[in-house]
């Protein structure tokens, strides 16, 4: 597939920063000129590494549930994009660009593939957003060649409640890690006074904060040498954001040390022991990809998404999720061991992302995907 004209549209610039730049990469390496078309934001300092990608500022999409006008009209405004543009094929990102996007898509006649990045509030949550979500999808299934997840259990999900057809359907994990970028840091010698457990993510109830502070509670109460790290930031277009005041109540309540939003994690991964995500479900969660690179240890939910990181007792544990004893119980499992074999926990973490999880990996195969659809139609 190359010399085609080829569209990626996200909800936001930073969706494209932080987990894109892998397929743009690879569409560039294969003499395909791609065109981004995504809200503007900061994170469009992307383009100094792609200066031959053109990046087009939607106005109409918003990730903020409560805005449904704009985002309809987020439809016209693609359609009109698209029929100017003429692309050979649209890949759209995340649930509102699958949705109007495809809408879009079928009204200008435009060959397109949706990439679910994870279920998220729309889904987790019984209401008003889950069923007009769930119908949407089924509205604009037949604008889309072919639906890509981040994991089966989404698929399964979107295949059981006919959201998608199972020849439609396929997968790959994730968005997947530079493991050239997020490698392993040595350790000083000396030992470390403590030991400190990170959560790294926006700071909302479904990635599982509040077990997390729960359980900074529990345990730093007769354990001094525990630290639990919090880094992240609060998402205030999503409704499953943690109130300020009850964030700042944590912070003074002194159970966690927040950090802020850190751009680049690595030096924070580094210092951890252990990283942890209790998150209620996830596409396929980046940070703990980081984390397993870096030969980190994790402690995360047997979930969707995230149970696919983790082998159970070997590179770390798997707890119920909105479960605080449980992960209670699954950090002091990794207390019992010793820094040898929480070292070789790591190790094999990085292996399974070296294996599983190799942003080369993942943009080849989607390469392959968008590649078979193009040439399908």
């Amino acid at each position: 597939m190359k010399n085609k004209r080829i569209v990626i549209v996200a909800n936001s610039t930073w969706n494209i920063y932080k987990f894109r730049l892998n397929i743009i990469k690879r569409l560039i390496e294969f003499d395909n000129e791609v065109i981004v078309i995504a809200p503007l934001d900061e994170y469009i300092s992307y383009k100094e590494s792609f200066p031959k990608v053109k990046h087009i500022s939607l106005k109409n999409l918003s990730r903020n549930y409560t805005h449904p006008f704009s985002d309809v009209k987020a439809i016209f405004e693609l359609r009109a994009i698209y029929k100017r543009l003429k692309p050979d094929i649209v890949i759209h990102y995340t649930h509102k660009a699958n949705i109007y996007g495809g809408f879009a898509a079928l009204l200008s006649k435009t060959t397109s593939v949706a990439v679910v990045t994870g279920l998220g509030y729309a889904f987790l949550h019984k209401g008003f957003i889950n069923f007009i979500t769930r119908v949407l999808y089924k509205l604009v299934r037949p604008a889309h060649k072919k639906i890509i997840f981040e994991n089966d259990d989404d698929m399964a999900l979107f295949i059981t409640k006919k959201l998608v057809k199972a020849d439609q359907a396929t997968y790959v994990n994730g968005c997947g890690v530079d493991t050239a970028v997020y490698l392993p840091i040595a350790e000083p010698k000396e030992k470390k006074e403590k030991i400190i457990f990170t959560f790294i993510g926006r700071l909302l109830y479904d990635k599982g904060i509040l077990e997390f502070v729960a359980a900074a509670e529990q345990l730093t109460k007769n354990n001094k040498h525990l630290e639990f790290w919090v880094i992240g930031e609060l998402d205030e277009e999503n409704p499953s954001m943690v109130e300020k005041s009850k964030f700042l109540q944590w912070i003074d309540q002194d159970y966690i040390k927040y950090h802020g939003f850190i751009d680049d994690v690595r030096p924070y991964i580094a210092q951890s022991n252990c990283v942890v995500l209790p998150s209620y479900r996830e596409g396929m969660p980046r940070i703990i990809l980081e984390a397993l690179s870096m030969a980190k240890p994790v402690i995360t939910t047997d979930t969707a998404g995230c149970r696919q990181t983790v082998e159970h007792g070997k590179n770390g544990y798997l707890v119920k999720a909105r479960d605080i004893e449980d992960l209670v119980g699954g950090i002091n499992k990794f207390l019992k061991l010793s820094p040898e074999e929480q070292e070789l926990m790591g190790v094999n973490g990085r292996e399974m992302a070296i294996k599983n999880f190799n942003s080369e990996k993942i943009s080849m195969e989607l390469y392959e995907i968008v590649s078979q659809v193009y040439f399908c139609t």
